[in-house]
């Protein structure tokens, strides 16, 4: 089942449009504002956001390039009520796959939303079932047997360097460097605790580690041959 995030602050347009896509089959998590909408999105996966241009708090052209810097391959489909070229072509340029013009017959949006999702399943297929962990570092997605995780940025960040370091010992000065930047001069512990939300996700008991190994004095180890990261 896709899943499909709307972002509109009109609830006469918000409440008939989730339920018009959830008759489709969709999954729908709706938000009002644009700082509702980013939160959701490092908060969860989504295939498609719908995003209404016009909103309270943060332009729709504004949320969209954030979504963007922190999620390139999420497909954007914008709603806008404005038919100026010129704000289109903006809306486009601020990395908006497609958009629909207010008012919209919702025959015309289902037909996008499709045309956006089959591109989204031909160019990100989902793997095949598996037991084992699957990591798509270009996409940026997880997967633990046939189940998609929900991994915050940060998380797959640090879940990506140590798998591309696998069988080896990675200091934690190194893991900073890489997932937060040279020039962080935060708490060691938040390491630990992506570290430690991570191995929740993963189902990895710390004890009899499957996938993270605490390395006492240097680091950790995520174990060789656990994950396959493409």
């Amino acid at each position: 089942m896709h899943r499909v995030l709307l972002v509109e602050d009109d609830a006469d347009i918000r409440e008939p449009l989730s339920r018009a896509l959830e008759r489709e089959g969709y999954e729908i998590v709706a938000a009002g504002t644009g700082a509702g909408a980013l939160e959701a999105v490092v908060q969860g996966r989504f295939d498609l956001v719908i995003l209404d241009l016009g909103l309270p708090d943060l332009d729709g052209l504004e949320v969209c390039r954030r979504i963007r810097r922190t999620h390139p391959l999420l497909a954007v489909l914008m709603l806008t009520a404005r038919s100026d070229e010129i704000d289109l072509v903006v809306g486009l340029d601020s990395g908006a796959d497609d958009y629909v013009a207010k008012p919209f017959r919702v025959a015309e949006l289902l037909a996008r939303i499709r045309a956006l999702l089959r591109r989204v399943d031909h160019e990100h297929p989902s793997p095949p079932a598996t037991d084992g962990l699957t990591i798509d570092v270009g996409a940026r997605r997880c997967w633990l047997g046939d189940e998609e995780l929900s991994l915050a940025p940060k998380e797959f960040e640090l879940l990506a360097a140590l798998a591309r370091s696998a069988g080896l010992a990675v200091t934690r000065e190194a893991l900073i460097d890489e997932v937060w930047d040279e020039h962080w001069f935060g708490p060691t512990k938040t390491l630990d605790m992506h570290v430690s939300s991570l191995r929740r996700k993963l189902r990895d008991d710390p004890n009899q580690p499957r996938y993270i190994t605490t390395v006492r004095g240097v680091g950790y180890r995520f174990e060789a041959g656990t994950a396959t990261l493409r």
